[in-house]
């Protein structure tokens, strides 16, 4: 995963340092090292960097002021540390923008942590000119749909965000059930503290309680020392539980305790700890027929299910296809490095015709590898893979209704308003073969306004 901007990552000792720094950079990250003296600003001013991870304990001794000079610069901060319930941290952790991560170090915490901060950044970076209000069909800047009934899914998301009821999010896998999640949780008052994913199927059975609850030392073969689970990282904030059909019948009756009590006791401890979590869940079988074959509790199903959302597969919504592509392809491109126009409207047909089984994450696959593979020029149908070809119906991509055609039930201007532009844009630059400065001459518009208007709105060149 690449960052407009730099990670550092400052610490007295070596190890987590290169650790930490070994990881991030595997996973795709620019990380930098800082020495603990008064240089350390200069590096996080010249290097970009955007997101600071700092042993909490070095700070307080070597660094008293660092938040308020760091401020001058404006990083995110990851603290690490031990002793999460100590007073004194209390002040720090609090403020926005700031995380917290308790030590011994887990890495896949750290990037759940890291990939958090990185979206809290990105959202103060949009001003509100950029703001989802000027988009209706983007949600949160990262789901996106104009067609009913992603429109109506963002309504309800909105509605529900600022409650504490749990959620049970349903549907089909590659749907974008945690990106819902994720969206909730930024719109709601919890956004400032941990978004900590969980996936129950992908953890086995017998470490999954400790990886929920955490554990004391001691408490079984190879529990060397005290370990935060994720209610505990999660707290204040929103543990997002996937795949809570895949379960086991004993860790379910725990987490109906949790819900119930709002306590929790880790593995191996006598004393339960209190904890205030706003739990999402996600699925993608069906729990109401595990619950009428026992596979599942009826009280924990009633439990999560307060406030029930399911979100549509990609079938139902076809009308979503191309504006994802076109955001797919800008992404990819730009990652890449790569100048790959667009689909020619012959291939968009066909990709608008097929059923996605593997939904949007099968779509966004797709066009990631057609990017790879392309480089350049446009996606015409010889570039898909045969199972998109066999046995395909073309259909017409959606065009504008007329005036003459306006629905019984009207329509949203702002939506139609926003599509009308967009494919004059297009036009312009099919006219032009994709010379933006001679497409903004047709359109009367400056090259930069053109320019700035397909970052805005995620266009790519279409062959027509």
């Amino acid at each position: 995963m690449s960052s407009s901007s730099s990670i550092c990552i400052i610490d007295n000792d070596r190890k987590t340092c290169d650790l930490v720094s070994a990881f991030l950079t595997y996973q795709g990250y620019d990380v930098v090292t800082a020495e603990h003296n008064v240089s350390f600003f200069d590096t996080i001013r010249d290097k970009r960097v955007g997101i600071v991870i700092a042993d909490l304990h070095l700070l307080q001794t070597v660094f008293p002021d660092f938040v308020v000079n760091a401020r001058t610069i404006n990083p995110l901060l990851v603290l690490i540390g031990y002793g999460r319930q100590n007073d004194k941290l209390l002040p720090i952790v609090s403020e926005e923008s700031i995380f917290f991560l308790p030590k011994p170090l887990n890495l896949d915490e750290l990037e759940s942590l890291v990939m958090r901060a990185m979206e809290y950044q990105s959202l103060k970076m949009h001003d509100s000119d950029d703001s989802a209000a000027h988009h209706p069909h983007v949600l949160n800047s990262t789901m996106i749909g104009k067609s009913r009934p992603m429109q109506a899914l963002f309504d309800m998301i909105e509605k529900v965000a600022e409650s504490t009821a749990t959620i049970l999010i349903q549907g089909e896998s590659g749907t974008g059930k945690e990106l819902a999640a994720r969206a909730i949780h930024q719109l709601s008052g919890r956004n400032s503290r941990n978004f900590v994913p969980v996936n129950c199927a992908a953890i086995p059975d017998d470490l999954l309680e400790s990886e929920l609850f955490g554990h004391v030392k001691g408490s079984f073969t190879g529990a060397y020392a005290n370990r935060a689970g994720r209610f505990e990282m999660a707290d204040k904030g929103t543990l997002f539980l996937d795949e809570i059909g895949d379960m086991k019948a004993n860790l379910q009756v725990k987490l109906l305790r949790v819900l119930q009590n709002r306590e929790f006791e880790p593995v191996g401890s006598t004393r339960s700890q209190k904890v205030d979590v706003r739990i999402i869940a996600a699925t993608n079988k069906n729990l109401e027929e595990l619950v009428a074959n026992k596979d599942f509790r009826e009280d924990l199903y009633y439990r999560l299910s307060v406030i029930p959302i399911t979100i549509p597969a990609l079938r139902e919504r076809r009308d979503d296809i191309p504006l994802l592509i076109h955001n797919f392809l800008a992404r990819f491109n730009s990652d890449r490095r790569h100048a790959v126009k667009g689909f020619s409207r012959e291939t968009l047909g066909i990709l608008c015709a097929y059923d996605w089984p593997g939904n949007v994450r099968e779509l966004e696959n797709l066009v990631e590898r057609l990017v790879i593979l392309k480089d350049s020029g446009v996606i015409t149908p010889d570039d898909l893979p045969d199972k998109y070809l066999s046995g395909h119906t073309q259909v017409q991509v959606p065009e504008l209704p007329t005036a003459e055609a306006l629905p019984e039930g009207g329509v949203c201007l702002n939506s139609m308003v926003d599509e009308f532009e967009n494919r004059l844009i297009l036009q312009a630059l099919a006219r032009t073969g994709g010379n933006k400065k001679e497409a903004a001459t047709l359109l009367n518009l400056k090259r930069t306004t053109l320019i700035e208007k397909l970052k805005k709105k995620n266009l790519a060149y279409i062959e027509e």
